[in-house]
């Protein structure tokens, strides 16, 4: 028999993982984990029932890189050109910023609230889709929907739209390069308006770890100690909604009071209400308007 490339797996990944959270990643014993199932394509049950004999010369090769790169505190996600996002495999660029899990609940709550009204054939903009985690969710999980997908960035709107055709989510979808609503036509109205704008204001932006800071910036920050991308969708984005629509938008993790704040001189919006994520932090902004 061939000398085992892992000799005994458990010990491996432990190892390996103290080389990374020596270099301050979190989560290190996880991402090798997550590393070693990427390059044998398999789940986390089978790496370890098998991984020891799967394991090669070349995936050692390519696992080094990939350690090497990782070192420096580029994503994981970006070096392995992946991110998992609603259960489902999307591809990440440094184009586009690497999706996160409190934006589940933008999605579980937008696909509660077509549900709960019976919305039959819903009209959804998303606004900055990235990489169109967002959009791909709702028109895979809601198929009758008709999602309108906007980005500045075409790069950014490459990567939605490879992520859309790779999931078969494509069929309702549009894609529109446009800054917020500027090339949405103004007699086009929407059930729901979705957003995971910008809201981190400058100092912040100057204490984030270097992870974060690999994403695109215009993704991040924002003007007005990181409202100011919220003020122009509470500014426009009502001109846009449907009678019973609702928009839905993240927010920072200080901003709630300051979000609300911005309403109660508007007398557009009749109701809003903040979820808190599972890390009860306010998260989610829905707004109904008149």
């Amino acid at each position: 028999m061939a000398n085992k490339i892992i000799e005994h797996l458990p010990k491996f990944i432990t190892e390996q993982g103290k080389i990374l959270a020596d270099a301050g990643v979190e989560r290190a014993k996880g991402e090798i984990e997550i590393i070693l199932c990427f390059l044998l394509e398999c789940d986390r049950l089978n790496l370890y029932l098998h991984g020891e004999s799967l394991f090669n010369d070349s995936h050692l090769e390519r696992f080094n890189q990939i350690i090497k790169r990782r070192l420096t505190r580029e994503p994981l996600q970006y070096i392995l050109e992946e991110s998992w996002f609603f259960g489902r495999k999307f591809f990440v660029s440094p184009a586009v910023m690497v999706p996160t899990p409190e934006t589940e609940l933008l999605c579980d709550t937008a696909i509660g609230f077509i549900k709960q009204f019976q919305i039959k054939q819903p009209k959804i903009i998303d606004l900055g889709v990235g990489s169109g985690v967002i959009s791909c969710t709702l028109a895979l999980e809601v198929p009758n929907s008709q999602i309108t997908a906007l980005d500045v960035s075409a790069e950014a709107l490459d990567v939605a739209k490879k992520n859309a055709k790779d999931l078969k989510a494509d069929s309702n979808m549009k894609f529109i390069e446009s800054d917020y609503f500027t090339h949405v036509d103004s007699s086009e109205k929407y059930d729901l308006i979705l957003a995971n704008p910008p809201y981190i204001s400058e100092d912040e932006y100057k204490e984030l770890p270097p992870e974060v800071l690999a994403d695109p910036k215009v993704s991040l920050t924002s003007a007005n100690d990181g409202l100011g991308a919220v003020e122009i969708i509470l500014r426009d984005a009502p001109n846009y909604l449907a009678p019973n629509g609702r928009i839905m938008f993240e927010i920072g993790y200080n901003q709630a009071d300051r979000v609300a704040k911005l309403t109660e001189n508007d007398d557009r919006f009749t109701s809003i209400v903040i979820l808190k994520d599972l890390n009860d932090i306010d998260r989610v902004v829905i707004l109904n308007c008149s």
